[in-house]
């Protein structure tokens, strides 16, 4: 692995320290040439600490009689210095914390890619349908097929890819605006909240209360063995990722552009696609649909860094922090009585985000 510095700022600089500032550095690893931009890493490394502390607090509070720990208990127990009853508590929400940072990373990496690819904001997995359909998968599989919960996690996975397909198909085939491929995701998205409804309400109410809790996006119960699938995931996921992102920047010009500099849109916009949905059903699979973190981690990210467009790493490290950060707090605001579901958490603030945008926008539009 290399490191090239920019060249330094002379009387005549050179072509490269003229189109890129100081703080953007470039790592060549087995040929593949990387943009770094030393800011926006350390801003992302700042996140993942954060993530860190937030988690080693959170696995440390009880959701029982019993007392939590403190933070530096939390982290010899961690270390293998202390063992019993408190080891038992941190080895029980560690599956959860994990889930929650990767997870939270998922769902920002894939808010990322389709907010470049349309160019919109809005464009999230969550709002778009992708979410609701693996949620539908999952209770066609629970519900209409009675199967078990590996069953009820394929479902959620093929639901959000049949999903991704229509929504595609509809809005986005023949290089159609991303403006459209929003609005027809959110008529798919309102017809499938509808449809699980009417399947939540004909089936039996043990089954359906089960489905409704999973629904509101529950980590819960989580099992270290459930994080596995999701980890894998994001090992095939990322490197994809890595290689094809370079051709996703075109795409904040708009898909004419890109196609101008040589990219092959169609092409690039089905990887990307099966890529979003894929780092969203990861995570929905297992913990059920949690709602706007993909939305708002890399609007957050693209403000706070001084990158252009919305940065991969950077979104990341924000969606990490973010859903773990919603998750202390479901398992902290009600504790000992109840654990609230991290989706109530996440929509919550979301809904309180969406409205200062508005304020902002309209606060922008006045003469």
């Amino acid at each position: 692995m290399t490191i090239k510095e920019p060249a330094p700022e002379t009387g005549t600089p050179s072509t490269e320290s003229a189109r890129w500032p100081r703080r953007v550095r470039f790592i060549r690893i087995a040929g593949l040439s990387l943009k770094v931009d030393m800011a926006a890493l350390a801003i992302s490394v700042f996140f993942v600490l954060a993530a860190l502390v937030v988690a080693v607090f959170s696995m440390g509070v009880s959701t029982t009689d019993s007392p939590s720990l403190g933070f530096v208990q939390t982290l010899k127990v961690l270390a293998g210095q202390v063992s019993g009853a408190p080891a038992d508590l941190v080895a029980a929400a560690l599956p959860t914390v994990v889930i929650a940072m990767v997870g939270g990373a998922a769902l920002a990496l894939s808010g990322a890619i389709f907010q470049t690819i349309t160019r919109n904001p809005l464009g999230s997995p969550d709002i778009i349908g992708f979410t609701t359909g693996a949620y539908t998968g999952a209770l066609i599989a629970m519900l209409v097929m009675n199967l078990d919960y590996t069953g009820a996690t394929l479902g959620a996975l093929i639901g959000a890819l049949i999903t991704a397909a229509a929504v595609y198909f509809l809005g986005m085939r023949g290089g159609t605006s991303g403006y459209r491929f929003v609005v027809v995701g959110i008529g798919i998205n309102a017809m499938l909240v509808a449809f699980n409804g009417y399947l939540i309400a004909t089936a039996n109410v043990q089954n359906a209360a089960s489905a409704a809790a999973w629904g509101m996006g529950n980590l819960h119960d989580i099992r270290m063995s459930d994080t596995l699938p999701v980890i894998i995931s994001l090992i095939i996921l990322v490197p994809v990722l890595i290689v094809v992102a370079p051709h996703m920047r075109m795409f904040e010009l708009g898909a004419d552009s890109a196609q101008s500099k040589g990219v092959d849109v169609d092409r690039t916009q089905v990887i990307l696609l099966v890529l979003g949905v894929g780092f969203a059903a990861v995570i929905t699979a297992i913990a059920g649909p949690i709602a706007f973190v993909a939305l708002v981690a890399p609007q957050l990210a693209a403000r706070i860094s001084p990158s252009p467009g919305i940065p991969l790493v950077t979104s990341a490290a924000v969606g990490a922090a973010l859903l773990v950060s919603c998750d202390a707090i479901a398992r902290t605001i009600l504790a000992p009585t109840v654990q609230l579901p991290v989706g109530v958490v996440t929509t919550s603030l979301g809904g309180v985000y969406l409205l200062g945008l508005l304020i902002a926008q309209s606060r922008k539009a006045r003469p």
